[in-house]
């Protein structure tokens, strides 16, 4: 068994930029173990006025739309501006095996080979938002560690995925064209939750239909709510492919984060994703602790059988079984 270093080890590692110091303390934030969280708590807390430098970009897209491919060509680009960028891509969990395909950071070749970029894949545990349980965690770590740029990749597109708009400071859609109807496949939700749209892949003859898809997305988003940062929303074309449009994407990023910090609007929310975390780490701890719960999971497999056939509602059986866990003092594991 790897020997666990000590809190100090870690945030010295992590404040002096050491990757393999970071990897290890990402797991640790993002283990289950009650030795890990108390430490993963400590390092934290010790690195946490070393946070909040950097820019946090949310990437989400259609299925087969190049997310990873861009990611590849938009890092690359900002490495030759003189970012130092991590990635933070989230793959899904398999509901049947638990497994997860972790299979960005061989798509992203170029980009992990470089020393001024870190990759870290994790799996989602099968938690809605499209995010793994502690990707905030891995962000104020990878900004303590001195990375200039956070961009974290999700799932695919969709309501679960839209967590990522709770943790970033900009959120990009990227989308495609001549697929029919421009807007299917994705929710009105995300349109009014996004920053901008980049229409991928303007590229073999593809041009034309790029150029029409971003005029289609410009006009829909008239019809839309305004940016609650003031700022309207963007529309550009961009090739992944041939790299074409990276400069016009960070262009109008660096300029929103320019003026959100302006205009208080950064700020404002940040602060507002702190409490809405607080709430999600309130909500997780309870569920923890109740699956922990001696009392409740020995009671688990008859209520569970109940409600299988269909005997009892899982309303009333729910309603029970968190009656018993409030009442009960009996906490096994983790508490």
């Amino acid at each position: 068994m790897r020997q666990r270093l000590s809190a100090e080890t870690y945030i010295r590692g992590i404040l002096t930029g050491d990757r393999a110091t970071l990897s290890r303390a990402i797991t640790v934030a993002e283990s289950s173990l009650a030795e890990d969280r108390n430490l993963a708590a400590e390092i934290l807390k010790n690195i946490l006025p070393h946070t909040g430098k950097s820019i946090r970009i949310g990437i989400t897209g259609v299925p087969g739309v190049g997310k990873s491919t861009f990611i590849e060509a938009f890092g690359n680009y900002l490495l030759a501006l003189g970012k130092r960028i991590a990635v933070l891509a989230v793959d899904p969990s398999s509901k049947l095996s638990g497994g997860s395909i972790l299979g960005d950071k061989t798509r992203m070749e170029q980009l992990s080979r470089n020393p001024n970029a870190y990759i870290r894949p994790s799996s989602t545990n099968l938690l809605l938002g499209g995010v793994a349980r502690h990707t905030r965690e891995a962000m104020l770590l990878c900004e303590a560690a001195g990375y200039d740029i956070i961009l974290v990749e999700t799932v695919g597109v969709g309501q679960s995925e839209t967590l990522v708009k709770g943790m970033t400071d900009f959120f990009l859609l990227l989308m495609l064209a001549g697929a029919g109807d421009e807007l299917q496949g994705i929710k009105k939700g995300i349109m009014e939750m996004v920053d901008a749209v980049a229409v991928n892949k303007a590229d073999n003859g593809n041009e034309v239909a790029v150029a029409n898809a971003v005029a289609e997305y410009r006009q829909a988003l008239h019809y839309l709510p305004g940016n609650p940062s003031g700022i309207p929303v963007q529309v550009v074309a961009c090739s992944a492919w041939k790299g074409t449009g990276m400069d016009a994407i960070w262009q109008l990023i660096a300029a929103y984060h320019a003026n959100t910090t302006a205009n208080g609007f950064l700020q404002y929310n940040r602060q507002s994703q702190q409490v809405d975390w607080l709430r999600e780490q309130i909500r997780a701890s309870l569920e923890d602790r109740f699956y922990a719960n001696e009392a409740v999971r020995e009671r688990m497999g008859a209520a569970e059988e109940l409600v299988k056939s269909g005997q009892q509602l899982p309303e009333t059986t729910a309603a029970e079984l968190t009656d018993l866990f409030l009442t009960s003092g009996k906490i096994s594991g983790k508490s």
